[in-house]
């Protein structure tokens, strides 16, 4: 992938006073909502620099690479962002499940 992150695009998004956003990640072929995490503009960076989802772990304090010890990578198709500049949605090719429990999505439970 490896693009710069642009002060245009930068200038249009609205971190929070946490300096993050949060990011809805989809599958790009079935259109399934895998996860939701959080990017900052670091994450958002790296993301873009290396082509696989990079968030900001708010528990630990750092950065984390998505199935960078699980091998559960997603490869990033597309990022987005909503017509208030304050979600992304990115669209991505998973190499494996995106939930820690080893379900394909994080919404696999119904109320």
């Amino acid at each position: 992938m490896m693009k710069i992150l642009d002060n245009r695009i930068t200038g249009q998004l609205k971190f929070d006073s946490n300096g993050l956003l949060p990011a809805v990640i989809q599958d790009a072929a079935t259109k399934d909502v895998l996860m939701v995490a959080w990017m900052n503009p670091e994450s958002l960076q790296k993301t873009l620099e290396s082509g696989e989802t990079w968030f900001w772990s708010r528990s630990r304090g750092e950065l984390w690479h998505k199935g960078g010890t699980s091998g559960n990578t997603q490869k990033v198709v597309e990022i987005r962002y909503d017509c208030d500049g304050d979600t992304l949605l990115v669209l991505v090719e998973p190499a494996g499940p995106a939930c820690h429990t080893g379900e394909t999505s994080c919404f696999y439970r119904k109320i």
